[in-house]
């Protein structure tokens, strides 16, 4: 039976072996390493980890050779990605100044009567620059499918024909983590959603956020101090319903309860899934399922049980 599962990070929790087996996985394993760009081969470890019944698609090297066998296909997929940037730009500088507001209210000492709906109101706000930043992503990627039309391309065909007939011969898909644009934008182009659908899918750090409705960057530690979380494009859809959280004890602070509830209202009414070791979650059948210990954001701030 087709299921989606995220798994919390796999160098000191490997569960990925353990999650294919209860799903009766028994055959190869196709298993997509490309966020690791030039280093995807470099998998030992995964095909050990999975009995050696893996095949490595090697997204990143064959999207390499179809953008050098149509020179023309690379300049407009650039294109796309240049205007990509300067939307995130344009919607990072909107973004700072809205998120300020909701902390600036979340500051004051009215009667709650009176500044609750203010609060409320300013992250209605947020949620909708969230929701118009994504259209303009949409709007992109459709200008680019016109322009481009990729699947018409003969190393497109060739390649994402040769991906098909492999994971034709397996049982499931092993989506690792890495740079999520580089892998999100190599899967989108190979067209790789609907088949995944068809398969048991397990994804983690990376792996998991690509396969979810969106996906969302976060950081509340990095060098130069916390950070916006923003919306960096549309997922596969793979894991409806969700905000994969990878490494989110390391990464957010998760005893800043104001934080964290204003995290989790904003991008209400997905569940905001902290993929910490140990962490499963399964998407099948149209409802979720996780291991106990699996948390959420609620929206109080807490981490809480998943279901």
């Amino acid at each position: 039976m087709p299921v989606g599962v995220m798994l919390g990070p796999q160098r000191k929790a490997i569960t990925v072996p353990d999650e294919l087996r209860r799903h009766g996985v028994t055959g190869r394993i196709a298993t997509i390493t490309a966020g690791w760009q030039e280093r995807e081969a470099e998998d030992d470890e995964l095909r050990a980890a999975l009995g050696h019944r893996t095949v490595n698609l090697r997204l990143h090297k064959r999207v390499d050779d179809v953008f050098e066998a149509d020179p023309e296909l690379f300049t407009i997929h650039r294109a796309r990605q240049d205007r990509l940037r300067q939307l995130r730009e344009l919607y990072a500088l909107r973004l700072d100044h809205a998120l300020d507001a909701v902390r600036a209210l979340m500051d004051r000492h009215e009667p709650a009567e009176l500044l609750q709906p203010e609060i409320e109101d300013a992250i209605g706000y947020v949620r909708s620059l969230d929701a118009w930043h994504l259209e303009r992503i949409v709007q992109a990627h459709t200008a680019f499918e016109a322009a481009a039309r990729p699947l018409e391309r003969p190393a497109v065909r060739k390649e994402r024909a040769e991906v098909l007939a492999v994971l034709g011969e397996c049982e499931a898909v092993a989506v690792a983590g890495g740079h999520v644009s580089t892998l999100l934008n190599r899967m989108r182009l190979l067209e790789l959603t609907e088949t995944l659908r068809t398969k048991v899918v397990v994804g983690w750090s990376a792996g998991a956020m690509v396969l979810t409705d969106r996906v969302v960057l976060f950081h509340d530690r990095p060098p130069e101090g916390p950070g916006n979380a923003e919306v960096l494009d549309l997922g596969l859809g793979v894991l409806p319903g969700v905000v994969a959280l990878p490494h989110a004890s390391k990464r957010m602070r998760v005893d800043d309860v104001r934080r964290m509830s204003l995290f989790a209202r904003r991008f209400s009414p997905s569940l905001c899934v902290a993929l910490d070791p140990w962490s499963r979650a399964r998407f099948g059948g149209g409802a979720w399922s996780a291991e106990p210990g699996t948390l959420h954001v609620g929206q109080d701030g807490e981490l809480q049980p998943l279901l």
